[in-house]
């Protein structure tokens, strides 16, 4: 895991604070969207189906950056839609690095070099960069050729100007172990990354495509074969060692959605951003309003072939904080990883 260590340093307080504070329910990361509206339309994504009206909206910074504090979460990842396509995005981002949360920005690149002047380089923020796959692969998948070339030129070009830059990588059942690998070597060792994050493709109700997301048995097999002969230390990933080992079938976790909520245009999206089951206006009611035990694997048929990072990572982030010696493999694999 190659978190910085001020950043795993900062978590880890927090986590022992909700712990003092007896709170069985907090949120990690909130998963902020600002706004549906994009500028591609891949296949494994829904947002771009609302209505025309809904993809004019754009959200006030005052409403985004209320919404965090709100949570009290220290992390914060903005997706949407694509979320450079917001003309205060960067009002967005200024606001919540002034308060020392960690923020990611999540992005396909093809804005990024035309808005970097809008940023400034800090160790709370970085750009996530989508890509999933080599020219070929990562084209197909966003229905557009020349997007995987402005990424890395975009990637490039951001490093070169002091940003860290991290990277986001979702598979499908069409993907085999070695194309997981050629990519990861490409943003590890080429690109020098600092961070990427991988997913299996999840079963996202809205999108077009719905016949090339990965069974459970499926994501163990591909990620247990991709990590094998040392890639898994290797790699600048951004996840914790339990959740890689969630991913290839090593350990089984129960879903914590709530410790990665989801805000949007419609308020607090409930359980998840992969299922609708209505929103309301404040995390508290979601938390607290929300019958968190119906939903799951083996509880609801949606989560039956579900292991997306907004469900398992943070189980698995709270797994390590409750063994002295996931904890301390923890350290040491990202002490590793800031110096390797």
């Amino acid at each position: 895991m190659a978190m910085p260590l001020r950043q795993s340093i900062r978590i880890g307080t927090y986590l022992f604070e909700q712990k003092l504070r007896k709170r069985d329910k907090f949120p990690l990361i909130v998963e902020l969207e600002p706004l549906y509206a994009c500028n591609l339309k891949c296949e494994g994504c829904g947002k771009i189906q609302h209505p025309a009206g809904v993809l004019k909206q754009r959200m006030p910074v005052a409403q985004a950056v209320g919404a965090v504090l709100e949570s009290g979460a220290p992390m914060v990842s903005i997706a949407g839609g694509e979320p450079l396509m917001h003309p205060q995005i960067h009002e967005i981002v200024r606001q919540l690095v002034a308060r020392r949360k960690y923020v990611f920005l999540c992005t396909n690149a093809l804005l990024l070099r035309k808005k970097l002047e809008n940023f400034t380089p800090s160790p709370y923020f970085a750009f996530a960069v989508h890509i999933d796959g080599l020219r070929e692969r990562h084209d197909e998948s966003v229905a557009k050729e020349g997007v995987f070339d402005e990424a890395v030129a975009a990637i490039k070009e951001a490093k070169r100007r002091g940003f860290r830059v991290t990277t986001n990588s979702t598979f499908f059942n069409t993907d085999t172990p070695q194309t997981i690998i050629e990519v990861l070597n490409f943003l590890n060792d080429d690109l020098q990354v600092d961070e990427m994050m991988i997913s299996p493709a999840y079963a996202y109700e809205k999108a077009p495509d719905q016949e090339h997301f990965l069974g459970v048995e499926q994501t163990r097999e591909l990620f247990k074969k991709a990590f094998a002969g040392g890639n898994r230390r290797r790699w600048r990933l951004n996840h914790s060692p339990l959740f890689l080992d969630f991913l290839e079938g090593k350990a089984d976790f129960p879903c914590t959605a709530w410790a990665i909520p989801n805000y949007s245009l419609f308020g607090w999206q409930r359980p998840c951003y992969l299922m609708s089951d209505g929103y309301v206006p404040t995390y508290r009611e979601l938390v607290e309003e929300t019958d968190w035990d119906k939903y799951g694997r083996g509880r609801d048929p949606r989560c039956a072939n579900c292991m997306a990072h907004c469900g398992y990572e943070p189980t698995a982030v709270l797994a390590t904080m409750g063994s002295l010696k996931e904890s301390l493999r923890a350290v040491r694999e990202t002490v590793s990883g800031n110096n390797g």
